[in-house]
């Protein structure tokens, strides 16, 4: 039987993907008004937490950080040795930072998995870049809002009408851990998965 080169067919793992997190900031939030905040930080912040657990490779970006304000403590205080790139173009696709794109390179992983706020502007735009350059997207949907539910939407679905691969949060940490044997899975419970959804059933 002949085995599919689609490389879309691989699984995430630890080893082949890198979290991108763009403009986490304390304003950038405070307009969305396309689902519960709450819960979107969270999922933002738990992505961050099993990246760190499982050691996957972070990026964080930020946008004028000077009024936006700083990325969420809550991520950044997990990466306390990692530069957070406040990008030095005022550009919506933090991949034209170079800086920001010179980390994700240097991770040589090929795929990217992306969210931020908005979803129809930085994350869209950072998204669509990523594609032009030959990576595998994944777009975790959960962790993204906008300022109205059309721009949320619409956002997500120019994305994935360009190739970008929607996941949400236990989807992505279930697929990095890939099975309850994972020497991590018990941290992985306590720490993100009781803190979400469903799965605190679980814990």
């Amino acid at each position: 039987m002949l085995k599919s080169n689609n490389s879309e067919l691989e699984l995430l793992t630890d080893m082949n993907s890198v979290l991108v997190l763009v403009d986490y900031q304390p304003i950038m939030i405070k307009s969305i008004a396309s689902g519960d905040k709450a819960i979107i930080k969270k999922a933002a912040v738990l992505a961050a937490k099993a990246a760190s657990i499982l050691e996957v490779p972070v990026v964080l970006s930020s946008i004028n950080p000077k009024n936006n304000g700083d990325v969420f403590p809550e991520i950044t205080e997990l990466f306390p040795e990692q530069e957070i790139f406040a990008r030095k173009v005022p550009s919506f696709d933090a991949f034209e930072d170079q800086r920001t794109y010179d980390a994700v390179k240097r991770t040589n992983k090929n795929k990217l998995v992306i969210s931020g706020l908005w979803t129809s502007m930085c994350f869209t735009y950072t998204a669509l870049h990523a594609i032009k350059e030959g990576y595998d997207v994944y777009g975790l949907m959960d962790a993204a809002g906008d300022s109205t539910i059309d721009a949320h939407n619409y956002g997500a679905k120019r994305m994935l009408k360009a190739g970008v691969i929607p996941l949400t949060l236990e989807s992505l940490v279930s697929e990095w851990m890939h099975d309850w044997d994972n020497p991590k899975s018990g941290e992985l419970l306590e720490k993100v998965y009781s803190k979400y959804g469903a799965m605190i059933g679980l814990h």
